[in-house]
């Protein structure tokens, strides 16, 4: 029986008719499944500007499929308005927010399943960690990408404004041109533009099959978008005929073809923090180390944005997260059995796509012929991170780097160093007391590689943190440093000048001091004074897990 439907008819059953009857049921919709419409709709950002017309339109086709669909809010924060300020310290936890909103709601009113609409970047992780605990039917449907800007023939995306702020404190641009990049690189509705967080990780719930083939780049502000929306209230409401639940497709392998993918489209760091976070919700055995073993095998085959040429629109254009997808399984590199929320396999998924990316267009290479013959995010250990940090490497010209420490206690002093012409080539910065319980919430450092980026420094030195990077950072910046400054790492050990190595190729990170001085060190060493001890950024950072963890905090 339904879940509903036991509510419904149980022994509370004229209290519970009654309160349904008062939002919009009849005498025939008590045995109907309930679907919560979980609706992140906000004005607040362009990521989330559309998704009302999406909830509305999955609401109307749920209703003509036999089902109840009941809509709740959920929350967002745009990480691209609170990035290099304090609010930033909240988009990593709304994430947790989102997920404890959503299993709230489908739990506490006994939902049949779930339509989760997402647009910024903590909406699909937050959506997936929810799915994942309640196990109930469920699929995701992205807002869609936003299009890009333009200006001066060339295409603009968010990073392209807090790069100019870098350009304009070089002096390689005026006011005026800073202005016009700030009015024309975000021109309507959607997530941001290239292989950023919020695409990676709509590709990546695509690839372990919780969305429609091809849904994950599509325009917020085309047609297609709803139409597909609407869709995929259809297939959850046969998902829930069928009892397909997200625990029978988010499997060990299903999590391999989602690292796959997100090596091959060249994705967000950040997704290594997600998926790990998902993967244990979802008792799946996956660890930072399977990262690197998959990038060892999946070369980066997709010319994209932020360190590309292209942005995700023109992804779609070329054929989309399928066309990727038929390349790598063709090639042995997708586990072509997993089945998706349409109740078929990948492979069955895949049968109508072409072999061969189309000859009129760049975007997606074959495998012949990748940008980078193995994926771009390293995991990088050593002293200074002994449980493993992130690197994204693509369009890195030389990732090996020794150099002399530059020491930040947080990202506004380094972004102000960086803006008054501090930093010297060969520089090693360090950001700490920025990861999940130091910041709180693991600031993402947008606004200081986008500086760096800016004043011409991108290829000249190296930025590592405890904190996370934006999908849009490139240049030689390594994130999640594990243990992070707060819990005592060694990263709280580095002082100004010391020597620091970070080697891609050797999967390096390494303070160049001696045992025993970090010994000496370590043993007057104090956690500082936590930032904040109440509120939501207060309980946090009490629950929260390591990074390599994925930061989770419904940890046992």
């Amino acid at each position: 029986m339904l879940r509903s439907a036991a509510i419904t008819q149980g022994f509370q059953r004229s209290p519970n008719r009654a309160m349904l009857r008062a939002v919009g049921f009849g005498d025939d919709d008590f045995n109907k499944p309930i679907i919560g419409i979980a609706n992140g709709y906000s004005t607040i950002t362009p990521c989330n500007l559309g998704l009302n017309e999406l909830a509305l339109r999955a609401i109307a086709a749920a209703k003509a499929a036999g089902a109840m669909p009941q809509m709740f809010g959920t929350i967002t924060v745009s990480d691209g308005i609170s990035m290099g300020t304090e609010g930033m310290k909240y988009s990593l936890v709304s994430r947790e927010v989102i997920a404890d909103s959503i299993e709230t709601a489908c739990n506490g009113e006994s939902m049949d399943g779930v339509l989760a609409v997402g647009g910024c970047d903590k909406n699909m992780p937050g959506a997936m960690l929810a799915i994942a605990r309640m196990n109930i039917p469920a699929i995701f449907v992205y807002g869609g990408t936003i299009k890009p800007g333009k200006l001066g023939g060339c295409d603009l995306t968010v990073v392209s404004a807090f790069e100019a702020v870098g350009q304009f404190a070089a002096g390689t641009i005026d006011n005026d041109q800073l202005t016009a990049v700030e009015k024309n690189a975000c021109p309507g509705a959607g997530s941001c533009g290239g292989m950023f967080t919020a695409n990676t990780m709509s590709s990546s719930i695509e690839a372990m099959g919780l969305s429609l083939p091809g849904s994950s780049t599509m325009a917020a502000e085309d047609p297609e978008k709803a139409d597909s929306a609407a869709r995929s209230a259809e297939v959850l409401v046969e998902a829930i005929a069928a009892n397909i639940r997200p625990l029978d497709l988010l499997t060990r392998e299903a999590f391999e073809n989602a690292i796959s993918v997100i090596m091959a489209v060249g994705g967000s760091t950040n997704a290594v923090l997600h998926l790990l976070a998902i993967a244990r919700t979802a008792g799946v055995p996956l660890t930072i180390d399977d990262f690197e073993t998959i990038r060892q095998r999946v070369p980066v085959i997709c010319d994209l944005k932020p360190s590309g040429r292209y942005v995700t629109t023109d992804l779609h254009a070329a054929g989309g997260i399928p066309q990727v997808m038929k390349l790598l399984l063709d090639a042995g590199l997708l586990h072509g059995d997993c089945r998706t929320i349409e109740n078929k396999t990948l492979k069955e998924s895949l049968a109508a796509i072409p072999s061969v990316p189309r000859p009129d267009q760049d975007v997606i290479r074959p495998l012949s012929n990748p940008l980078y013959a193995k994926g771009h995010l390293a995991v990088l250990k050593g002293n200074l991170a002994t449980e493993g940090s992130v690197a994204k490497i693509s369009g890195v010209k030389n990732p090996q780097v020794t150099g002399p420490a530059r020491v930040f206690e947080s990202e506004e002093t380094c972004l102000a160093a960086i803006l008054e012409g501090q930093i010297q080539a060969g520089d090693v910065l360090v950001i700490r007391y920025e990861g999940p319980v130091g910041g709180p919430g693991m600031r993402e450092m947008l606004s200081p590689t986008s500086a760096i980026i800016g004043q011409g420094l991108g290829d000249k030195v190296a930025l590592i943190t405890d904190g996370r990077f934006s999908g849009g950072t490139y240049g030689m910046v390594v994130g999640h440093v594990a243990p992070e400054a707060a819990v005592g790492g060694t990263i709280a050990l580095v002082q100004e000048g010391d020597s620091i190595t970070v080697d891609a190729h050797q999967l390096l990170i390494q303070l160049n001091v001696d045992d025993a001085e970090l010994a000496r060190r370590r043993a007057v060493w104090s956690a500082p004074t936590p930032r904040y001890t109440t509120g939501v950024l207060g309980k946090y950072a009490r629950l929260v897990s390591s990074s390599s963890l994925g930061a989770v905090t419904d940890q046992p």
